[in-house]
């Protein structure tokens, strides 16, 4: 296949699941926005709990990651039988893992406050996870339930279903938070229910999808038998995809903390900019998510070949969407900032303090685009080839190692603020790019025999 048949096969693939995850994101934005209508206290509670929830969710999601290249390489394969046991056990794992979970959310709050927060939104923070932990569950199993669509290349239906779940988000937040059409205001409490409600409806939409349209795959009959082969093979491929998935995530909220130690000022500037950088990761999150199941398909046919082309194909358009966001943000940051702003208050000396400093931050995030999008892409072709142990150590260090100390360092140590703490991210995400783009190309693909001929 040429360069211009990869780019087209990524799009046809990706498209759909970048714009998935865009409808994932809008979720947790119309969670923020609907509480900060009802209350302040709420929502920055629900902000707290939410990365709360979020970082147990991120290391559970580690199955699913699995998931994917592997059922991308046994359709290759034509492997059926070998599909429905990865992703059953991959059902499995998610959901025993929601098990172990589950205490850390029912009993949250010594936990919250042992991390300095205080005792009313700790509280506040803890009655909303004792409600909304339950969701976990659904949540990490239609995680497993989409990578395995998306590696059969059935994203369409992947995408509308988190558009589907995103409406009924919105419907249902309307409805308990602010107590609508009849039913009784439960504020934070309401959208709790909402977020299980939202994530019980997406799994019952996967599974009758699954059922009804790939019934070769019986994912569902005999679904209490265990197969503990296929059960540690995705273990052992989807730890390592969680616990990266964690160090990356934990990097950013390290940062967030240290914003906190430069005032309100700083911290919502660095609010408004992170949210900008995160919605446009989504667009490369969708093309790392291409790139595993292009790569596993190439990895299921040992075609060299086809992968290495595919892989120049999915860094180029990622560098190009990287460079289209750049530009925005050096364009046009202060539009971009206010959007996060009250516009009556345009008087308050904090008002313009915000904007100017969430201006500047956007400028590092033109940086930030290009590195991020580079070491995301380099993620997912690294678990097409189900090469995930010796990555997660790249990213911890590159995280851990150069980012953190880094941001601290310049941002404290000399002093550059907000500009050095995200500059440090910079550094850290340049690390990871570095390190797993060379494993990439000089290690795990060369473990794939070279066949000329590729589909």
């Amino acid at each position: 296949m040429s360069y211009s048949g990869h780019v087209r096969a990524i799009l046809v693939l990706g498209l759909p699941l970048i714009g998935g995850h865009l409808a994932q994101f809008a979720i947790g934005l119309t969670d923020s926005i609907m509480l900060g209508w009802y209350s302040v206290e709420a929502l920055a509670s629900v902000t707290l709990a939410g990365s709360y929830f979020f970082t147990l969710f991120l290391l559970g999601s580690g199955f699913a990651g699995a998931v994917m290249p592997m059922v991308a390489a046994l359709a290759a394969e034509d492997d059926q039988t070998g599909i429905r046991r990865v992703t059953r056990m991959g059902l499995w794992l998610s959901v025993l893992y929601a098990a172990c979970a589950m205490p850390l959310l029912i009993w949250s709050e010594p936990v919250l406050r042992a991390l300095g927060q205080t005792p009313e939104v700790a509280g506040l923070a803890a009655e909303y996870l004792q409600v909304a932990g339950w969701g976990l569950f659904p949540a990490v199993a239609v995680m497993v339930m989409k990578s395995y669509l998306a590696a059969l290349e059935r994203t369409q239906i992947v995408f509308w279903i988190t558009i589907i779940a995103a409406a009924v988000n919105v419907l249902t937040n309307y409805m308990l938070i602010f107590g609508n059409w009849g039913a009784p205001e439960l504020g934070i409490l309401g959208a709790a229910v909402a977020s299980i409600v939202t994530q019980t409806a997406s799994l019952i939409g996967v599974i009758i999808y699954a059922v009804r349209v790939l019934p070769e795959h019986a994912l569902f009959q005999r679904m209490w038998r265990p197969d503990w082969e296929a059960f540690f093979r995705v273990f052992r491929l989807g730890m390592p995809i969680g616990l990266t998935m964690l160090s990356e995530s934990s990097l950013f909220a390290a940062s967030s903390v240290m914003m906190g130690w430069l005032g309100t000022v700083a911290l919502a500037a660095h609010g408004a900019a992170i949210s900008l950088a995160g919605l446009t990761f989504m667009v490369h999150l969708g093309l790392s998510n291409a790139a595993t199941v292009r790569a596993g398909n190439a990895f299921g046919r040992r075609d060299r070949a086809h992968m290495a082309r595919g892989a120049v194909a999915v860094i180029g358009l990622s560098l190009a969407m990287a460079l289209l966001a750049s530009a925005v943000f050096l364009l046009v940051p202060e539009p971009l900032i206010r959007l996060f702003l009250d516009a009556s208050k345009r008087g308050d000396p904090d008002y313009a303090a915000i904007v100017a400093m969430g201006s500047s931050l956007l400028a590092v995030a033109a940086l930030f685009q290009l590195m991020d999008g580079v070491q995301v892409i380099a993620l997912g072709l690294l678990r097409g080839v189900q090469d995930t142990a010796q990555p997660m150590l790249m990213a911890a260090l590159s995280y851990w190692g150069v980012g953190m100390p880094l941001g601290y360092g310049l941002g404290f140590g000399l002093g550059l603020g907000a500009t050095g703490i995200w500059l440090g991210l910079v550094g850290g995400l340049l690390t990871a790019a570095a390190l797993l783009m060379a494993r990439f190309w000089r290690r795990s693909i060369q473990s794939v025999p070279y066949v000329q001929a590729g589909a």
